[in-house]
């Protein structure tokens, strides 16, 4: 059974290597795996004690800080379900996503995040505050700070592989994102094929740069290097810092980090104005959550002397799909997200019949890792599940070496730097303001992001509404890395033949106006 559920690996891991270091707070502070299981269970205890019962969801938003780690884990230990949110999230986002995945209570740092509060008061949720005590031996909740207070009911607490454990929501093309419910089983699987495919084990290292909200961080830099016996470092700032990285990746002695596009072009840049003065010796670098240009590989692998491994991963399938593998076991290709790890993987035409190699279609996948399907959202769970596979929505192709390329997407997502932005959630607040009549967001290629968000307006007639106005009012309403970095204000918008309005048509128009000619495609 342990190695059916996420807190069965970790246990394990626990009992096999209790005095190794688990997680450390850059310059503040190490945790064994021993003394980490010890602080979960003491703050399960705690979230028994005050009423916390098995399927409940608890949102957490927090920086990456140890009391993440511990609360996020109690949480799972509980039977609960957690459900991370960002803290960039407005008041009314956190509105929906408590409202959505039906939260009973919400913990943040003990300096208490306003936008959540309001939030979480409107909707009359409880919410509470999550303290590490100096000595790092204990952790507060609220006022509870009681050491012993549930110690007995935790241990007697079985997790059941079918429990769900994580709620995250993932932005669909549809007017309000999906809620994804992942289980024990699915995590456990999901770190184990993390574990398998990069080696990991406990003489491993990792600083962690991504926030721990979303799985890529969570699942395949945390999670998975706590079951290996490995060790994670979080950045005492609680988030990336490119001038703290390489010193914090050469004190913990690191031997891999991973990374979306983005933050490894951060590193690159930062490489060529400022380099080290030497550079940890890594077994390998991985990217994942957004396409990563081959020049962008073939830089980092010459800059750092370690093998680049593109991964493909969504949060439906508690995150890895897909990864090049580490040159002992094959190799890997610039341009392709590699081969299926621990899952079936199949490219399907419309009518869900296999495609030869060389040949496009939609990637569809299955296996232990798989949601079962989005929460109270039958009509997307119609379209992501037929002929017995899970649709992903992207299109790729198999090599003759087995190697997915992936050659576009089928949704209409904007993925910023591995942000995934439904452009429809960007239209509904376009659309509030009472001056706009006709709004459509779009995805732009960009150097940085890899796409950015730019959005066409026609205001309403005698309105004098500008570029500037619409950015502010998208401030005041979207989190920051929803808002367009440009605004077109036009008197009309391409349409198709049927009089329908098509994003990349769109796109295409308004990019050539500014002497760009096309949109490439980009991989998930």
């Amino acid at each position: 059974m342990e190695n059916l559920t996420l807190t069965g690996l970790l246990n394990k891991a626990a009992l096999e290597f209790p005095t190794r270091r688990a997680l450390s707070v850059s310059g503040k502070l190490d945790l064994t795996h021993s003394q980490l299981q010890h602080l979960v269970d003491h703050a399960a205890s705690l979230l028994l004690a005050s009423g916390i019962h098995p399927g409940d969801v608890v949102a957490l938003s927090f920086p990456n800080t140890i009391e993440f780690v511990v609360m996020f884990l109690a949480v799972i230990r509980c039977r609960a379900i957690a459900a991370p949110l960002n803290q960039a999230y407005t008041a009314e986002e956190f509105e929906f996503y408590l409202s959505d995945s039906e939260s009973k209570l919400l913990i943040t740092p003990k300096e208490g995040l306003q936008q959540a509060q309001s939030a979480a008061s409107k909707l009359k949720l409880p919410h509470v505050t999550a303290a590490l005590s100096d000595g790092a031996s204990s952790i507060s909740i609220g006022n509870s700070v009681s050491t012993d207070s549930n110690s007995e009911s935790v241990k007697e607490l079985v997790n059941d592989p079918s429990d769900v454990a994580l709620f995250l929501h993932t932005s669909g093309t549809t007017s309000r994102p999906k809620g994804v419910p992942l289980t024990q089983l699915n995590l456990a699987s999901s770190v184990r094929n993390i574990k398998s495919v990069y080696r990991l084990s406990e003489s491993d290292s990792t600083v962690l740069v991504l926030p721990l909200f979303h799985v890529h961080g969570l699942i395949a830099g945390l999670l998975s290097s706590l079951i290996s016996g490995a060790a994670a470092t979080l950045p005492s700032a609680g988030r990336f810092s490119a001038s703290t990285f390489w010193s914090d990746m050469r004190a913990y002695n690191a031997t891999w980090y991973t990374a979306v596009p983005t933050i490894h072009q951060i590193i690159l840049d930062r490489h060529l104005s400022k380099p080290e003065p030497s550079y940890p010796k890594l077994r390998f670098i991985r990217s994942c959550s957004a396409s990563l240009a081959p020049i962008v590989l073939a830089r980092l692998e010459e800059s750092f002397g370690a093998p680049v491994l593109e991964a493909y991963a969504m949060t439906e399938a508690s995150h890895l799909m897909a990864s090049n593998p580490l040159p002992e076991d094959g190799g890997h290709k610039a341009g392709s997200v590699g081969r299926p790890v621990g899952q079936e993987m199949s490219v399907l035409d419309e009518n869900g019949v296999p495609q030869k190699e060389g040949v496009t279609g939609e990637v569809c996948i299955r296996g232990p890792n798989v949601t079962k399907g989005y929460k109270h959202n039958p009509e997307a769970n119609k379209v992501a599940f037929q002929f017995g596979w899970f649709h992903t929505g992207d299109l790729g192709f198999f090599d003759s070496d087995g190697y997915l390329h992936l050659v576009g997407r089928i949704k209409e997502l904007i993925n910023r730097g591995g942000e995934k932005i439904s452009p429809i959630e960007v239209d509904a607040v376009l659309l509030s303001h009472p001056d706009v009549a006709q709004a459509v967001a779009f995805g732009v290629p960009d150097d940085k992001y890899g796409e950015e968000i730019n959005c066409a307006i026609i205001p309403r007639e005698e309105s004098n509404i500008d570029e500037a106005e619409v950015l502010q009012f998208c401030k005041k309403n979207l989190a920051a890395f929803k808002v367009p970095k440009k605004v077109f204000i036009t008197d009309s918008l391409p349409k198709t033949a049927t009089g329908k309005i098509q994003r990349r048509l769109v796109a295409e128009h308004f990019l050539a106006q500014i002497s760009i000619a096309k949109v490439p495609k980009f991989g998930a």
